[in-house]
């Protein structure tokens, strides 16, 4: 199956009706260029980690508020899992058909046969939308979190709401 890419994605969204506003970009790689970017919604872009067990049994893409600092001992115990690593390049081409940089949740439609799992941060839910890249970084797409679960859970990946704190200020 062909790898959605900017253009498939934003097509899916058109033929599904989805409503979502985009902002095409010059490439950016860091929280600190989208930052830059000056975006409408920008304090509604989220970070996502692409992460996996120590066995490679389990991948799981967290998608938590881009300020939050991750911790993954914290969400190893929420998810009651193993150890959890930063999956490789590899996984990341193999599973959710991106390079880094370009990880969001719209990788899911890449995952053929849905064993990446799709942990949202609880902070999320009070969002009016989610800032992601639409599988590219040269484009983020403002997109409900209703829509993205909806869209996460028919294509097949399982979704669960993790409360990750964040550390004392």
């Amino acid at each position: 199956m062909a790898r959605m890419g900017k253009e498939e994605v934003v097509g899916f969204l058109r033929d599904g009706g989805y409503v979502f506003d985009m902002v095409e970009h010059e490439a950016v790689f860091t929280m600190e260029g989208m930052e830059a970017l000056g975006l409408p919604f920008g304090d509604e872009v989220v970070k996502n980690l692409f992460l996996r067990d120590d066995k490679k049994r389990n991948f799981y893409l967290v998608v938590m508020p881009e300020d939050k600092p991750a911790n993954l001992k914290e969400l190893r115990t929420r998810l009651e899992t193993r150890p959890l690593r930063f999956a490789s390049e590899e996984d990341l081409q193999q599973y959710l058909g991106l390079r880094g940089g370009a990880v969001s949740p719209f990788g899911v439609l890449n995952d053929e046969e849905a064993v990446v799992q799709v942990v949202f941060d609880e902070e999320l839910k009070g969002y009016d939308g989610l800032g992601v890249h639409p599988n590219d970084n040269t484009a983020t797409l403002h997109v409900k979190l209703a829509d993205m679960m909806e869209i996460v859970e028919s294509h097949g990946n399982s979704l669960c709401f993790v409360e990750l704190s964040r550390p004392e200020e």
